[in-house]
């Protein structure tokens, strides 16, 4: 199947904003999604507790900064999103919760240039999965890690497969009882077929080991269940 093109992702969540602004159905199909960000949270905060500069990758409606600011506040923050009505809401919402400074760039992270050495924290809430090939993974992962302090931190929540084939099988199949549970044959099947046109997920061992090989000191396993798992490195 080919995958979904940048410009239809962007078109679906230019649609959704509405529901992506509450992280209980804009992330209802994923599994502890409210432990994952309080976990990647604390530990960039426990990492970076004198934190000033942020940088949210596909932030969406901005939850994810929004809960930072929550730990640390007056954080300055960037926000970067393909859709630029999520970007418009995250700006918005983030800019009532911080007395630092706002920047936004409507765009890929792939093409974004900020400066070297400049962010504290980086994070990166269910938007990775859309990278596609091995180069465009290691591209990204180079570019967060020239753009972070020395001692930042880089922190991922998203959807993940798994290396083993009969491992993958176990736990993609326990995830779609999961969304039965919830939801029922349908919605599953609705699910299913969505991460099937628009997600390429890679392993956490993948995420990992590329972390280490773009020269990362440190990574860490915050939490994994089923298809879904929070992890990160520190520089």
């Amino acid at each position: 199947m080919q995958k979904s093109t940048n410009e239809e992702i962007r078109q679906r969540f230019d649609k959704d904003v509405e529901r992506f602004s509450d992280l209980d159905t804009g992330q209802q199909s994923t599994i502890d999604a409210p432990l994952a960000l309080e976990l990647i949270i604390e530990a960039a905060r426990s990492v970076n507790p004198g934190a000033e500069d942020l940088l949210d990758i596909g932030c969406g409606a901005g939850n994810y900064t929004l809960k930072m600011l929550s730990k640390c506040p007056g954080l300055n923050c960037t926000l970067v999103d393909l859709s630029q009505p999520m970007l418009d809401r995250a700006e918005e919402r983030v800019g009532i919760e911080t007395s630092g400074k706002i920047d936004a760039f409507h765009g890929d992270i792939r093409e974004a240039d900020f400066a070297d050495k400049h962010f504290d924290i980086v994070l990166a809430g269910a938007v990775l999965h859309h990278l596609r090939e091995d180069e465009d993974w290691e591209s990204v992962f180079k570019n967060i890690y020239r753009m972070l302090k020395p001692g930042g931190s880089f922190w991922i929540s998203d959807l993940v497969i798994h290396d083993s084939e009969a491992v993958n099988t176990l736990l993609w199949n326990r995830y779609g009882e999961y969304l039965r549970e919830i939801g029922g044959k349908d919605y599953q099947e609705k699910v299913f077929a969505y991460i099937e046109k628009e997600d390429t997920p890679r392993s956490v061992n993948y995420q990992l080991q590329l972390m280490k090989k773009v020269g990362f000191s440190t990574v860490e396993i915050l939490h994994k269940n089923s298809c879904f798992a929070a992890f990160g490195a520190i520089k």
